[in-house]
């Protein structure tokens, strides 16, 4: 094969139609002009059937050089050493013969062969002149092969002409050649195809190098280039010159031949031939370029060869090459997934090159990004194409990235279905040459292969193959390897073992597309070194791994030896060495097994042998490795690498630091116990320290103290166990110590008493063993699984032939399920089976011998006569996969065999001089002996019995059958049915005689017997007809009255084969159970089934007078089975009925009609009844008051007779019969017919499902064992003081009933620890417990018996369910004990006031006035102002405006003299967040509605709430959409009030607004619509209060510089300065007095830049005193500030002072 990634995509095998020219290409790398490989033949005789490839490998031939080697190698020798001269001269002049030229590539098929034969017949014409001898073929073979191998060495290694040349004057041979008549062989001759013409290989090789600068020009002037130069040249002189020239230069070669013929007449000779023939290709070369113009030389482009898909490694190269021809030279461009490559932007990733007509991409470092589909387009002037490949780039197993996988085409997985058409392509897998079922032996080697075959075929795009064992994949082992050649997968087994025994499937994926094959694989055991000795155990496994013990786990073998196994011997061997050393001195029975004794750290092996009286087996597979650590201290441990030739590991426990004495181990308890060892298990103390520790295991028996240690020499590392030498039967406890070097700490906790003995019991015999027929060499074998098995490990299954007494093996490795294929079995024998169940306990007793089945393959329902002998021999196509009754049909008469798969076999007639009449086929006779056989003994019976018979007399002969038809028609054969007469006679019909006769153009001929013995069926084969003859037919019945009269003579049947795909019509159609509501009706299956089996049956119904038309179907979906019951009837109504059968193709023909019949029940009419006896028997009782004296009781189940069933017995005496079920199971599900023989359609039936199967087993179980009836289970209940109350109710109980009560199977009585009552009158059965003590832990059982009726309860606490009880009733207990002082009724909890406070409430009882309740906060405590009065038995703590600050645990505590109860309540994390978005929600609630307010910035909405908390989330929305908040639209919170602010409203603005309150769960909505005249208004105040705020803020003010009152000294000069503002800027005026005051030399008042205002008074005086005023305007108000002068004089003040109330008193005056 090519690797992955290589330039050249391997040699393309020859194509071209034999005979016809053969296409070259200048670039067909490799390649001869005729378009074969170079290197095809070689001269050593073992290369005549192959050839090499370019590579070296070896390739097969195309036919035609198979059959001409000797000729094609022999020419090709002579026709390169000869014209080697002549091809160095007319180098460049015939460029087109050197290079192969497009020019050739573009002549047609015509001229190829035209030139083909020239060829041809001047070969043979210079081979007639010639003699030769075997020799020189050699010779000259062998310079032919290596001149093709130096020229593949040249183009390899990039060699042109000019840097390689070859002589082949040395290939001349100086011998002579003796002409021969004839190259091929008489043989040859033969095989040669008649229109075959030998093709000529006259290729000229052509050798390249490197290319220089030098050579550019002359690769231009090359084949192409110069064939349209010298082709299209319009001189005709350039043609004849040339003619010219070649002419006199074969003259003068002639010349010289006649010179040198005197000389040597061998040389002469060859030369001449040789000549002759180039001088004859020439000229015809030059007739064809005469043909040649530029109209048919320009051509459309064409691949002469096609890119081709690879599949590569990741990382790797790939290239894509093709060759293509046109004229004018096409262009190519390369696409990749239809966008064109640029090698610019990517030249480190692609590179393109074109050379002579190959043109190539490579891919650089291929990644699973260039998985893609690529194309290459040619174009040019005439036309394009394009051709297609792939590229799936595959990663190594372990780096898929599935990312990748899901992110489109370009990243396809490796096996993607990629093909060079496309993706995705549908691939057909199919295996040939499979591997069929396998028997081996341990120690052979075996190899299981398969071809699989791909289509379409993808070269290097290999399917992925897995092989399976059981459903689990097979890795590759020492004992089993896979390959995959490329076409054929094998698995090997080196070495065969009993493990490798199983159903193994090969699995092939070709993308998305999968396919499998299966087939099974024996492994018989080796022979015994000693005979009678046991076989060897298998899956020895390794379980449990630790420092002190590995457990070691194996399935017992199938073969005892013919003596039972006593038990196994474990053997170990420490990896590294091949010692052997036996683990146990004593076999043990229990298939596991802890081995002791290891040493810590190494790696040990096991193998197990088994052992009878005979002797010890050989050993079984050894497992695999396992080292002695314990995994739970792999973490404490630092590992060193482990010296290889030991397998040891090395380890080395940390430094110890101080010692600290190890606590008691926990949790110990019994995991395992057997009769030969009891495995402990605990978990490590927590007080243990650094260092390691060890544990010391003591014993005792039950009911004692005396601890014994068990491990005193050898501690134990791990913790984990296993004890022996415990006596068996014998009650034990345990518990553990832990050690170390500080001392040995306490025992832990002992377990509970431990009986020695296997807890696992040998499991029962399965039971209901049913053979079934499969092939002519297996039986499937089904069983019912063994009650109450557990942990089973598979059957083993065994055969025995019938008589032999001798029993085989037919599985070595235990199975499963409860189904199995037999195979290896003798055809035609019988065999009976036998199966035994498995697990660790050991293999359980055989199971009952099935019946005998004989060994064939399945022909109709597969399935044993003696086991199910309704179902025997049932039409063809029943048997499915499993070997049983398909659903889909049900089970049929033996007669019905007439008319199933037989019936397709034609048979030959006995003689020869009756071939022109109808004869009996050797099936159809067997099968009719075996149904008139039954009859007729069926009839003898009947004439033994007492009942009286009818007189001949009495008797008459059966009326004539009616309603023949055809019901299937072969090419000369044909099957009749028919309908019963209506008139038997007053007996049994015993059979049927048919009569045919032929018609010839409607003249019919003499009747002649198609049968000689009575058919006892409704139909029958007639065979040895004529095909394409048209018949007529008779039937006449027969009773032992005699034969009656015929029936009217059928329609004309024409005898030809049936092709149509649809089924034919249903037959024998038959209405029993006639009421007055329902009937049942039943036929048999069509006998043409058309080209896919029956699938169902549809029945069609109509009033007997009404018209055809009037057919309704009465089932929708398909029936699967052959009857159905028809209900809904109109009583009194008269009906027909009819069946269509239905497959694949459509639904087939209506049967003939089954009726009329009247819907009515008639007198006396019974119904089938079931009854129980006091023995528990199941029984189907009928009677029928009108019987015949010949009438009979027939039961059937499902409609199938049961006649010989073992699993039913009929009992009839009289006018009743009674089935019995002997064993009522799952098997029995069905419905139950009974049918009176020779009465008008008496009969009924008793559905049996699944739900009255249940009822019937209930009862038969009531009957047999009669049950005191449960009112109510035992239980167990808790009451107020701790007390436990078991109890239970029976329905009744009388006076003498008795009561056992049982506690962990010993009978307890009533006493100080258990009082015990039961009330009859009631059926009450009580027993109380003051306290459950850790003893108590077990089963309770109430045994009642009350007469013969028992009756038990039982109630089982264990584990967690006691200890919960146990937790329950403390708990009670206490609770009791609690209550008792004050306590608490409810316990604190909180709730959130309609004012979104938090109260902290709970409720109490037995409280009195002495009573304190304190509160604490996290453990401190909570002073109240107020006492609580305990009113209601309430008591409650309020928390205001409740925040984050208030979270912690509360609790509540009571106390007085009879006690102290208390109350946690945890507010913290979730509790806290719960608690809080209650507040939220509350505060939420509490929000008003919106509303609008305006203000001199804009517009406020806003709403109050109680009081506001962060965790209260606001958010606002406007007309639906989430407001975004910026310095316009702002959201807040001031105290109690949220509010949105719109600053500068616009009408942008208008709309509903929405604030959303979220309490961290639900969000609380209040709404307003700022619309309409809701805006309008608030816009129109905002404006308002803008111009207001407006006002105020530009209007004229004092800012300030103004004394309230100014006290100067008189004569001093007074400066007040003050700044006013105003916009505009304000006017201003002063006022003395609330007079205008107007500046002057005394008091001057300046006003500058409009902001500040000067009051200057130079010297004041005594008059200047007084109120002074600054009054500030403009256009938007006024301001008047206002001060006081006073002026004083300092000599007069103290006088002024004593005066003034001198003043006063005048004034007062």
């Amino acid at each position: 094969m090519v690797p992955a990634g290589e330039g050249w995509a391997g040699p393309t095998p020859f194509r071209g139609r034999p005979g016809s020219g053969l296409r070259a290409s200048s670039g067909s790398r490799g390649r001869n002009v005729s378009g074969v490989w170079s290197r095809a033949h070689s001269s050593h005789p073992a290369d005549e059937e192959a050839c090499l490839d370019p590579w070296g490998h070896t390739m097969s031939l195309p036919f035609y050089q198979k059959l001409h080697q000797h000729y094609d190698r022999s020419y090709r020798n002579r026709d390169l050493s000869t014209t080697m001269s002549q091809y160095q001269q007319e180098k460049k002049s015939s460029a087109i013969y050197t290079h192969g030229s497009t020019a050739y590539s573009s002549r047609s098929s015509a001229a190829h062969r035209q030139e083909s034969v020239a060829f041809s017949q001047a070969s043979a014409a210079s081979y007639q002149h010639q003699a030769s001898r075997a020799s020189e073929f050699a010779l000259s073979s062998a310079a032919s092969h290596k001149a093709a191998s130096a020229y593949d060495y040249g183009y390899s290694h990039g060699l042109t002409d000019s840097s390689l040349m070859l002589d082949y004057s040395s290939k001349l041979s100086p011998q002579t050649k003796r002409a021969k008549k004839s190259l091929l062989s008489g043989e040859e001759k033969e095989n040669l195809p008649s229109d075959y013409m030998v093709p000529i290989f006259s290729g000229r090789q052509v050798h390249v190098s490197g290319i220089t600068d030098t050579e550019e020009q002359r690769i231009k002037e090359a084949a192409a280039y110069i064939a349209q130069r010298n082709l299209l040249a319009s001189e005709e002189g350039v043609t004849a010159s040339k003619r010219s020239s070649v002419s006199k230069q074969s003259m003068s070669t002639l010349h010289q031949e006649e010179a040198l013929e005197k000389k040597s007449r061998k040389v002469a000779i060859r030369e001449k031939a040789e000549h002759l023939s180039l001088k004859k290709t020439l000229e015809e070369t030059e007739a064809f370029h005469k043909k040649l113009n530029e109209d048919n030389l320009l051509h459309a482009p064409e691949f002469v060869i096609k890119p081709r898909s690879h599949t590569v490694w990741e990382k790797e190269n790939v290239k894509l090459h093709c060759s293509i021809a046109g004229w004018p030279e096409p262009r190519v461009t390369w696409y990749k997934n239809q966008v064109p490559i640029n090698v610019q932007a990517h030249p480190e990733k692609y590179i393109i090159e074109s050379r002579y007509g190959m043109h190539t991409l490579e891919i650089i470092g291929c990644d699973f990004e260039d998985t893609a589909q690529y194309r290459a387009s040619a174009m040019n002037a005439k036309g394009e194409l394009s051709a297609y490949a792939s590229v799936v780039v595959k990663r190594y197993k372990g780096e898929f990235d599935d990312t990748r996988f899901h992110s489109g085409a370009s990243t396809l997985p490796p096996s993607f279905a990629v093909t060079p058409y496309g993706y995705a392509s549908r691939f057909e897998i199919h295996f040939d040459d499979k591997f069929e079922v396998s028997f081996g032996r341990e120690g052979e080697t075996m190899s299981l292969g398969c071809r699989v075959v791909i289509t379409p075929e993808i070269k290097h795009f290999q399917p992925e193959i897995q092989w399976y064992r059981n459903g689990a994949p097979v890795s590759p082992s020492k004992w089993v390897q896979t390959h995959w050649s490329g076409d054929r997968a094998t698995l090997t087994f080196s070495h065969l073992n009993k493990e490798d025994e199983g159903l193994y499937t090969v699995r092939a994926r070709m993308g998305e597309y999968y396919d499998q094959y299966s087939a099974y694989v024996f492994v018989r055991d080796a022979d015994a070194e000693i005979e009678g000795a046991p076989a060897s155990p298998l899956d020895v496994v390794c379980l449990d791994a630790n420092k002190d013990y590995i457990i070691i786990t194996w399935k017992q073998p199938a073969v005892d030896g013919g003596s039972p196994i006593l038990g196994y011997f474990i053997d170990k061997c420490e990896v590294g060495t091949d010692t052997w050393t036996q683990c146990n001195d004593i076999p043990v029975k229990f298939a596991r097994f802890p081995v002791t004794g290891l040493i810590e750290g190494r790696s040990y092996i096991f193998r197990v042998r088994a052992v009878n009286k005979v002797g010890i087996g050989l050993p079984s597979r050894v497992s695999e490795p396992v080292a002695a650590l314990d995994p739970a201290e792999k973490a404490r441990l630092k590992s060193r690498p482990s010296a290889p030739w030991t397998g040891q590991i090395i380890v080395t426990e940390e430094e110890p630091t101080e010692g600290v004495v190890p606590g008691p181990p926990t949790d110990l308890s019994v995991i395992e116990a057997t009769q030969s060892y009891v495995v402990l298990s605990w978990k490590p103390p927590r007080q243990r320290g650094h260092e390691g520790i060890l544990y010391f295991i003591e014993k005792c028996d039950a009911g004692t103290e005396n601890w014994q240690r068990v491990n005193t020499e050898l501690p134990v590392k791990s913790p984990r166990f296993a004890l022996f030498d415990l006596a068996e039967g014998k009650s034990y406890r345990f518990r553990v110590r832990c050690s170390n070097s500080a001392g040995v700490g306490e025992p832990s906790e002992a377990t509970e008493v431990t009986v020695v003995g296997d807890k696992l019991d040998i499991p029962k015999p399965p039971s209901n063993i049913i053979p079934s027929r499969n092939t002519d060499t297996s039986v499937v074998v089904t069983w019912e699984e063994p009650k109450d098995a557990k942990e089973l490990v598979g059957y083993y299954i065994e055969s025995s032939i019938v008589g032999s007494g001798k029993w085989e093996p037919c599985n070595n490795n235990p199975v499963k399920g409860t189904r199995f294929t037999c195979h290896g079995l003798k055809t035609g024998q019988s065999y009976i089976f036998r199966v035994r169940a498995v697990n660790a306990a050991g293999l359980s007793e055989y199971s009952q011998d099935s019946e005998a089945i004989e060994v064939k393959a399945a022909i109709g329902g597969g399935v044993s006569p003696a086991v199910w002998p309704e179902m025997n021999e049932t039409p063809g196509g029943l048997t499915d996969s499993r070997g049983g009754m398909h659903d889909t049909s049900r089970p049929t008469f033996k007669k019905d065999a007439l008319l199933g798969s037989k019936l397709n076999k034609p048979s030959l007639p006995s003689s020869a001089h009756n071939l022109g009449q109808t004869e009996v086929s050797k099936v159809s006779e067997t099968v009719q002996e075996a149904l008139s056989l039954p009859s007729k003994k069926a009839a003898l019976e009947g004439k033994s019995k007492s009942e009286p018979l009818r007189k001949k007399k009495d008797l008459a002969p059966p009326s004539p059958p009616c309603d023949i038809t055809c019901l299937e028609s072969f090419r000369d054969s044909m099957v009749l049915g028919w309908k019963q007469p209506d008139k038997t006679g007053g007996a049994e019909i015993t059979g049927y005689y048919v009569n045919y006769r032929e018609v010839i153009d409607g003249v019919p001929g003499r009747w002649r017997e198609a049968n000689i013995k009575a058919v006892s069926d409704e139909a029958y084969k007639i065979s040895n007809l004529k095909e394409n003859m048209v018949y007529q037919f008779q039937v006449a019945a027969m009773n032992i009255a005699g034969l009656g009269v015929p029936s009217a003579i059928s329609a004309s049947f024409k005898c030809e084969e049936w092709t149509i795909a649809v089924p034919g019509p249903p037959h024998s159609l038959k209405y029993s159970q006639v009421r007055k509501t329902s009937l049942v009706l039943q036929w048999k299956p069509p006998i043409h089934s058309g080209r896919t089996p029956v699938t169902g049956y549809f029945v069609d119904i109509k009033e007997a007078s009404a018209r055809e038309d009037r057919w309704r179907g009465l089932n929708e979906a398909a029936l699967k089975h052959t009857y159905l019951k028809v209900q809904g009837l109109k009583e009194g109504e008269s009906y027909v009925f009819r069946v269509r059968a239905i497959n694949q193709a459509g639904v087939g023909k209506p049967s003939d009609l089954a009726g009329p019949v009247v819907a009515e029940t008639r007198p006396g009419t019974k119904e089938v009844v079931v009854s129980v006896d006091d023995n528990g028997i199941i029984s189907l009782n009928f009677e029928c008051d009108q019987m015949a004296p010949s009438s009979e009781f027939t039961w059937s189940k499902d409609y199938v007779p049961t006649e010989d069933s073992p699993r039913l017995e009929v009992e009839s005496k009289g006018n009743k019969t009674k089935m019995t079920f002997k064993d009522l199971g799952t098997e029995d599900l069905g419905i139950y017919s009974c049918d009176v023989t020779d009465t008008d359609g008496i009969a009924s039936s008793y559905l049996i499902d699944e739900e009255e199967l249940k009822r019937l087993l209930a009862l038969s179980q009531e009957h047999k064992f009669p049950t005191v009836p449960v009112k109510s289970e035992l239980a167990v209940e808790i009451l107020e003081k701790g007390q436990v109350r078991f109890w239970m109710q029976a329905e009744k109980l009388s006076a003498n009933a008795k009561v056992n009560y049982i506690f962990n199977d010993k009978e307890i009585f009533e006493g100080p620890k258990y009082k015990m009552h039961i009330d009859r009158n009631t059926g009450i059965i009580e027993m109380f417990m003051e306290k459950l003590q850790d003893e108590d832990e077990g089963t309770y059982t109430f045994q009642v018996q009350d007469g013969r009726a028992t009756g038990h309860s039982t109630l089982v606490l264990i584990g967690d369910v006691y200890k919960k009880l146990q937790k329950e009733a403390e708990f009670q207990r206490q609770e009791w004990i609690r209550k008792q002082g004050p306590h608490f009724v409810e316990y604190l909890s909180w709730e959130v006031t309609g004012e979104c406070n938090v109260l902290l409430k709970c409720k109490v009882a037995n409280i009195k006035k002495e009573t304190s309740i304190i509160w604490y906060k996290d453990d401190r405590e909570i002073s109240v102002d107020e006492k609580h009065d305990f009113k209601d038995g309430i008591c409650t703590l309020l928390i205001t405006e409740f925040s984050k600050k208030d979270a912690g645990i509360y609790e509540v505590v009571l106390k007085d003299d009879r006690g102290k109860d208390k109350s946690r309540l945890k507010l913290l994390d979730e509790a806290f967040k719960e608690l809080m978005t209650e507040v939220c929600k509350t505060i939420a609630l509490s929000a008003t509605d919106l509303k609008i307010q305006s203000t001199a910035e804009g517009i406020r909405l806003y709403s109050f709430v109680t009081y506001y908390v962060d965790d209260l989330k606001v958010n606002w929305s406007h007309n639906g959409t989430p407001i975004r908040y910026s310095d316009r639209v702002k959201s807040g919170v001031t105290g109690e009030q949220i509010w949105l602010q719109i600053n500068e409203p616009t009408p942008n603005d208008k709309g509903k607004y929405v604030m959303e309150l979220f309490d961290g769960k639900t969000g609380h909505q209040k709404m307003v619509d700022l619309s309409g005249q809701a805006y309008d208004e608030a816009f129109a105040e905002f404006q308002r209060l803008k111009q207001a705020a407006i006002a105020e803020k530009n209007r004229a003010r004092v800012v300030g510089g103004l004394p309230d009152v100014v006290t100067i000294q008189e004569g001093k000069a007074l400066n007040l300065t003050c700044i006013v503002w105003g916009d505009p800027a304000p006017e201003v005026s002063w006022l003395k007095n609330e007079k205008l005051l107007a500046s002057d030399e005394h008091c001057n008042l300046k006003f500058e830049a409009g902001k500040t205002a000067y009051f200057t008074i130079n010297g004041v005086r005594t008059s200047d005193s007084g109120k002074y005023g600054l009054v500030v305007k403009n256009k938007y108000g006024s301001e008047i500030s206002d001060f006081t002068v006073s002026v004083f004089i300092p000599e007069e003040e103290a006088r002024s002072v004593a005066e003034e109330p001198q003043k006063g008193n005048k004034k007062a005056k």
